[in-house]
Parts: structure tokens; sequence; C-alpha cells
């Protein structure tokens, strides 16, 4: 894939872009409880791991960057899913296999992570230990991996 500018205007609204990762272990999903910050973007709710593109970096070297950053690993096989656009940002979606335990994973990014199966992901909630009660799946994620799981229903 050519470089792909990571800021761009539609209108009159900036987007930024971000990568996310869809990581699969035998069919089920990591996912990320936000941390609780109210001044970041879908506070306390369960979602992808990734984050911002930094200026003039590619979403295949963001995606890698990031999940470095946020999990102490990287799948060495990322395959690009799917773009997803909303006025906020330009989603660049990436998925691949979690090949080691959630054990060997070091969570520096976030408040919890967890494999979910299909079922807790079409029911849109979970209950975390960390923080003691069911937290949502962003809604932007959900939709993705509702799309992902239509389109690829056994994986890893």
């Amino acid at each position: 894939m050519k470089p792909i500018a990571n800021i761009f205007t539609k209108g009159s609204t900036t987007q930024i872009s971000v990568a996310v990762a869809i990581l699969v272990q035998k069919g089920q999903y990591l996912l990320q409880l936000r941390d609780e910050i109210p001044t970041i973007v879908y506070p306390g709710v369960w979602g992808l791991f990734g984050g911002h593109l930094e200026n003039g970096e590619t979403p295949e070297a963001g995606i890698e960057r990031e999940l470095w950053e946020e999990i102490g690993y990287c799948p060495s096989d990322l395959t690009l899913f799917g773009c997803y656009g909303d006025i906020r940002a330009l989603r660049y979606v990436f998925h691949g296999c979690l090949d080691v335990p959630l054990t060997a994973l070091s969570l520096q990014e976030g408040w919890d992570m967890q494999l979910w199966g299909v079922d807790e992901i079409c029911k849109g909630e979970r209950l975390s230990d960390c923080s003691g009660d069911c937290r949502p799946i962003a809604q932007p994620h959900r939709t993705i991996l509702n799309d992902f799981l239509r389109i690829y229903p056994q994986n890893c």
C-alpha cells in the first residue's frame, strides 16, 4: 500500500487518522478497556488496540508502533481489513492472529484487556474484573467487529 496522508479535510471538518487491530486467538478477540479519563475518546469502554497515526506515518507503521506501545507485541502478519470513517476519524482496520498467551502481553495503555467470544461481542458488553462492572464496546469498534465477523466467521 502506498503511504497515505494521515490528516485530510472533508468539507470544513478535519479528520484524524488512526490504525486499530482486530487480534484473534482461537475464535476469540482481544479488546482493551480504555482508561477512564474524560479527555480521551471513548473513555471507560471496550475497544480495539491502536491509536493515532503520527505525522507522515503510514497506517502499517502506525499499527505496529501502537501495538508495541500498548501491549508489547505485534503479530508478524497484519492484513488491512478495511477503512471506516466518520466525522471524527478515519480508521484503518487491520487483523491478525494473536499467537502468544495473554500472559505474554504487557498492558501499557488501558485499564484491562480480555479475549471476547463471538456471543459476547454480539451482546456488546462485558464485565471487567478491573472495573468491577459491565462496560460496553465503543460503537465504531462494535460495528467494525460485527462486519468482520460477517466476513470472517472463523478466523485463527
